[in-house]
């Protein structure tokens, strides 16, 4: 065999398998997504399963539980469903990379503060891959699309402070270049 032949044999196996574990990464992120959020407001707190908010999202349908905890908590359903359907367009690379520094770990660990684990442990970690799930396959993110790829089964978020972090997410990662052509970002 040839040196040639042997570099194209191991590159092509090397693919295969950066493309194998792609595809578990994938699987795995998506099977282990929350399946539910508690929403709290004030002292009020809810269980709302991720589908339902979901529909929520995307119809402006309310079931019969959220509409009577929104009306409890004081709180307009079409604001939450802004909040939850608001798009910011980033390009999934350059927010990677933003966030995997020292800068972006100080804005994860502040927003962690309202959207976090059960046990508010790893939730900058969980937090990032939710973010970086929700802005590769097509640019964009929404706080809906990060709470369905959070990577537990439960999600918790502080309705109270839900705008203002909306708006910290949106301020950041409207700065960030959206197009993958577009030059790299000194991060």
């Amino acid at each position: 065999m040839t040196k040639m032949s042997r570099y194209t044999l191991l590159s092509r196996r090397f693919i295969l398998s950066l493309v194998a574990f792609i595809g578990i990464l994938s699987y795995t992120a998506r099977a282990e997504a929350a399946d539910s959020v508690v929403l709290k407001y004030s002292f009020l707190r809810e269980t709302i399963s991720v589908p339902e908010l979901s529909t929520f999202a995307e119809t402006g349908e309310l079931s019969t539980k959220l509409r009577v905890y929104l009306k409890l908590a004081g709180r307009e359903p079409e604001q939450l469903r802004s909040l939850l359907t608001q798009e910011v367009k980033v390009n999934g690379v350059i927010l990677s990379r933003m966030l995997n520094n020292p800068v972006g770990e100080t804005m994860l660990d502040q927003v962690s503060q309202v959207i976090h684990t059960p046990t508010n442990r790893a939730s900058r970690e969980s937090l990032r891959a939710a973010l970086i799930s929700s802005a590769l396959p097509d640019g964009q993110v929404t706080l809906i699309e990060t709470l369905e790829n959070y990577p537990t089964s439960e999600v918790h978020v502080e309705g109270d402070r839900l705008a203002e972090v909306a708006q910290k997410i949106t301020r950041v990662l409207g700065r960030l270049p959206s197009l993958p052509g577009l030059p790299r970002i000194g991060l």
